[in-house]
C-alpha cells in the first residue's frame, strides 16, 4: 500500500493525473475490503461513477493525510515557470510591435495601465526616454515639404506670350471648329493653373462687388496683344461653337460655386478650396468671347429663361456678368438681354432687395454709356425683335408707379430709367405693320392699367399709353370699342385725359374718322345702359361721365371740321382776288393748295 502512495506522487510530480486516479481507487477498494466484516454495502452505478469523477480531481489537489512527497517544492513549479515564460514572449511581442509602430508614425506609445509595477523600473523608463529621443530625431531630420509659391492673376497673365498664342493658335486649326474652341480655352487654363481660389476668390468679389467693378474682372490683366490676337481669332468662329462653349463655361462656373456655397457651410475660416484648372481662364476666354461677339449671348438666352437651373438669386451674379460683357461689345445686345431674361425676376419668386439692386445696376449702365439714348432708341428693333418688348414694358410700368404703399427704395431708380426704357419700348415707325401689331399689344395692357384706382400714377400713365396706341393704328379704336363696356374706369380715364389736352393730341390723329365713329358708338351704348337698370350707382355714375366726355370730343371734332371749312372759304376767296389783281397766276403753286384742303389735318 505504501508502494501504491509513493507511485501516486510521483504520477502527481510528473503529470499522469489517470494513473493519480487508478492508483487511489485501488488504495480506497483494499481499505473497504478489510474492515466490511462480511457486509456488502449497496451502490448505484450511476452515482458511483460520478462521485468517482469528483474524488478524482480532488486528489489531485490535496495530500493524502499522514503522507509525505519527496521532492514537493516542484510539484506546480514547472506549470509557473511555462506560465511566466509564456507571459515575458507576450510582452516582448508587444513591445517589438510599440516599437515598430512609433517608428512608422514617428509617436512614442502611451505605456499600457494593465502593465504591473514591476515593468515600470529603471529598465523601462530608459527604454523610453531613448525611444523620445529617437523620434525627435527623426522629426527633425525630415526634411519640411517646400511650400508652392503663390502666384497672382496679374502674374500668370505677364507670363503668357502673343507670339507663343499666334503659333499655338495655327496648330488649332489642324481639328474642327468646337475642339479649336477648347483648346483655346485649355491654352488659358495652363497659363493660369498655378492661380488658387485664395488668389481669385471670385464668389467672395461678386457678392462683396458692385456690377461696375466686377464687369472688368478678370480681363483686365490682360495685355492689349494678347487681347487683340484672341478676338481677332474669335470673331472668324461661328456662333454655334462659341455659343457652345459659352454654355460649357456657364456650367463649370455654376458647379463651382454650388461647390463653394456648400463647402462653405461646414468648412473652417481661412480655409481655401483649390480652384479648379482654371476658374479664371474660363473667366477670361468667356468675357473676350462675349465682347467680341455680343450676339453669342442673344443665342442661348432661350436657353437661359427655359432651364431653371440657370435661375435664382444665387446664380444671378454670374448671368449678370455675362450681360455686362456683351454690351461692352453692343448695347443693344446690353439692353436686349436685361429686358427679355433679367427684368422679369423683379415679379417672380425670387424678387427681393438683392436682385431688384443688381437689375438696377445692370440696366443703369448700360444706359450711363455715352450715347446710349440715341443708340438704342435708333436700334429699339433688332433683327425683327424689340429691345424692350410688350412684355417687359409692362413690368417696367409696374415697378415704376407702384401704389403708394407698395414704393420701395428702388422705385426711385426705377422712376429714373423709365423715359429712357420708354423711349425705347415705343420707339418704331408709325403706321408701320410692326408698329401696328405693337400698340394693340400694349393696348391690352394699357386699358387694365387705366383702371387701377389704387395707383393713381399708374393709372395716368396708362392712359396716356393708351393714347399714344390710337394714334399708331385705327385698329386700336376698334379694340377699344370691343373693350369699351367692360373697362368703363379706365374709359372715362382716357376720354378725361383726352379732352383735357385735346390740344396736345389732335395733331396726332389723322384721319380723324376713326375717332369719331368710336365716340359715337360709345354714346349709343351709354344711351342704351342708362335707358336700363344699371348694376351699381358707381357704374351709373361712370357712364354719365363716359357720355359727357364723348360729347365734349365729338364737340370739339365738329367745331375743328366747321373751322377748316371756314378757313378753306377764306383762303379760296383771297386766292381768286389775288388771281383777279396779279397778271402772274400761272406762278402760283395750285398742286400744294389742293393737297392743303384736301388734308384733314385740324386747325383749332
Amino acid at each position: 500500500m505504501e508502494e501504491n502512495q509513493v507511485s501516486a506522487f510521483e504520477s502527481i510530480a510528473n503529470g499522469d493525473h489517470e494513473a493519480v486516479a487508478a492508483t487511489t481507487t485501488e488504495y480506497n477498494s483494499h481499505s473497504s475490503t478489510n474492515n466490511d466484516h462480511g457486509w456488502q454495502k449497496v451502490t448505484y452505478a450511476k452515482r458511483q461513477r460520478k462521485n468517482k469523477a469528483a474524488e478524482s480531481i480532488n486528489n489531485l489537489n490535496r495530500l493524502v493525510p499522514g503522507a509525505t512527497i519527496s521532492g514537493g517544492d516542484s510539484v506546480f513549479r514547472s506549470v509557473e515557470k511555462e506560465s511566466e515564460e509564456r507571459a515575458r514572449r507576450l510582452r516582448e511581442a508587444q513591445r517589438a510591435a510599440a516599437a515598430a509602430n512609433a517608428d512608422a508614425i514617428g509617436v512614442v506609445p502611451a505605456r499600457s495601465k494593465l502593465r504591473s509595477d514591476d515593468e515600470y523600473g529603471e529598465d523601462s523608463d530608459d527604454e523610453a526616454v531613448q525611444q523620445n529621443a529617437k523620434a525627435a530625431e527623426e522629426k527633425k531630420s525630415k526634411p519640411k515639404k517646400p511650400k508652392k509659391p503663390k502666384v497672382t492673376v496679374a502674374e500668370a497673365a505677364a507670363k503668357i506670350d502673343a507670339n507663343d498664342l499666334s503659333a499655338q493658335l495655327i496648330d488649332f486649326s489642324a481639328f474642327v471648329e468646337d475642339i479649336q474652341v477648347m483648346k483655346f480655352a485649355d491654352y488659358f487654363g495652363r497659363a493660369f493653373s498655378a492661380v488658387t481660389s485664395a488668389q481669385f476668390p471670385w464668389v467672395k468679389m461678386f457678392k462683396e462687388s458692385t456690377v461696375a467693378k466686377i464687369a472688368d474682372i478678370p480681363i483686365s490683366h490682360i495685355s492689349d496683344d494678347v487681347y487683340k490676337t484672341s478676338v481677332d481669332w474669335i470673331s472668324k468662329r461661328s456662333i454655334q461653337s462659341l455659343g457652345s462653349f459659352i454654355l460649357w463655361s456657364l456650367d463649370t462656373i455654376l458647379a463651382d460655386l454650388a461647390s463653394q456655397r456648400v463647402g462653405g457651410k461646414g468648412a473652417k475660416k481661412g480655409v481655401q478650396q483649390a480652384s479648379s484648372k482654371s476658374q479664371v481662364a474660363i473667366f477670361i476666354v468667356a468675357a473676350m468671347v462675349l465682347r467680341r461677339k455680343p450676339d453669342v449671348l442673344i443665342s442661348i438666352l432661350p436657353t437661359l429663361r427655359e432651364n431653371s437651373k440657370y435661375q435664382g438669386q444665387d446664380n444671378l451674379p454670374v448671368i449678370v456678368w455675362m450681360i455686362v460683357q456683351a454690351s461692352q461689345g453692343d448695347l443693344a445686345v446690353g439692353l436686349y438681354a436685361w429686358a427679355h431674361n433679367i427684368l422679369p425676376q423683379v415679379c417672380g419668386k425670387s424678387s427681393n432687395p438683392q436682385s431688384r439692386d443688381l437689375v438696377l445696376q445692370l440696366v443703369e449702365r448700360i444706359l450711363s454709356m455715352p450715347k446710349a439714348r440715341t443708340i438704342l432708341v435708333n436700334g429699339a428693333v433688332r433683327k425683327g425683335e424689340r429691345l424692350v418688348p410688350p412684355f417687359a414694358f409692362e413690368i417696367l410700368m409696374g415697378v415704376t408707379f407702384p401704389a403708394p404703399s407698395a414704393r420701395v427704395k428702388a422705385t426711385e431708380r426705377f422712376e429714373a430709367v423709365y423715359p429712357t426704357l420708354k423711349a425705347v419700348a415705343l420707339a418704331g415707325s408709325p403706321g408701320s405693320k410692326a408698329m401696328k401689331q405693337v400698340s394693340l399689344q400694349i393696348l391690352s395692357f394699357a386699358v387694365k392699367a387705366a383702371g387701377e384706382e389704387s395707383a393713381p400714377e399708374l393709372s395716368y400713365e396708362a392712359a396716356g399709353i393708351f393714347i399714344w396706341c390710337l394714334t399708331q393704328s385705327a385698329e386700336c379704336f376698334k379694340q377699344w370699342d370691343k373693350v369699351y363696356e367692360g373697362n368703363l374706369k379706365a374709359s372715362v380715364t382716357v376720354l378725361k385725359k383726352l379732352s383735357d389736352q385735346w390740344k396736345e393730341h389732335a395733331a396726332k390723329f389723322s384721319p380723324l374718322d376713326s375717332m369719331r365713329e368710336t365716340l359715337k358708338s360709345f354714346r349709343h351704348k351709354n344711351e342704351k345702359a342708362l335707358e336700363g337698370e344699371a348694376e351699381s350707382a358707381e357704374q351709373e355714375r361712370l357712364i354719365k361721365d363716359a357720355d359727357k366726355y364723348c360729347k365734349t370730343l365729338l364737340g370739339k371734332l365738329s367745331r375743328g371740321s366747321g373751322c377748316k371749312k371756314s378757313v378753306a372759304f377764306v383762303v379760296l376767296a383771297l386766292a381768286v382776288g389775288a388771281a383777279v389783281v396779279s397778271p402772274n397766276v400761272e406762278s402760283w403753286d395750285w398742286k400744294k393748295l389742293t393737297v392743303f384742303f384736301s388734308s384733314e389735318n385740324p386747325f383749332f
